[in-house]
């Protein structure tokens, strides 16, 4: 593998520079998603029948030791139920906000990889093409099948290389935007559900 990693090229550097920030961030991703993930699956809905029966407090409690993003937002929600429309709005927007902000932190670093990874994979080969042909013209056009194959195959190395640490970081980066998706249409629900209650 080694051996593999230097026949390469330099540009193998970048892409494993770009394999482990991307691990990283994949990894550091999982636990913030997990830890701030709901811990109760019907949290909204006991929250939505505490705040019908009065029962404020209780529904505060409820949210709170959930430990998560959601629960956090319907604490914002249940404090400000008895403002203003226009105020409540302003101040879940924010808070929804803010959520959204932390859950999206660092994707659009993956994303870049992604693509980044990609052409660094594809300039490795153009360039490693370049330096074949350069030395078949250098023996004066006259090279032996299997100089021509060895030289092509270690210049595409670079490219299976960018492509393997391309293809898993665009599928973690969508699957974390799908979560970030989702979270944002649970706020939106909840917004419009609950703190409609007078």
């Amino acid at each position: 593998m080694h051996s593999l990693f230097i026949k390469g090229g330099f540009l193998m550097w970048p892409i494993a520079l770009c394999s482990i920030v991307s691990l990283t961030i994949i990894l550091e991703r999982f636990y913030y998603f997990n830890k701030t993930r709901a811990k109760s699956k019907n949290l909204s809905e006991r929250v939505h029948l505490l705040l019908k029966n009065n029962k404020a407090e209780e529904a505060i409690s409820a949210a709170d030791a959930d430990k998560s993003f959601l629960g956090r937002f319907l604490c914002v929600g249940i404090k400000v139920m008895n403002q203003a429309v226009e105020e409540k709005q302003k101040i879940l927007r924010r808070a929804g906000s803010r959520e959204l902000e932390q859950a999206d932190t660092r994707l659009r670093v993956l994303s870049v990889i992604g693509n980044i990874s990609t052409l660094l994979g594809l300039l490795g080969t153009v360039t490693g093409m370049i330096q074949t042909f350069m030395k078949i013209e250098k023996i004066g056009g006259i090279a032996e099948v299997a100089v021509l194959a060895g030289g092509i195959w270690e210049a595409l190395l670079t490219t299976a290389a960018g492509l393997s640490v391309a293809i898993p970081t665009l599928v973690f980066y969508h699957y974390f935007e799908g979560i970030v998706d989702n979270r944002a249409i649970q706020m939106k629900n909840i917004a419009s559900d609950i703190f409609n209650i007078h």
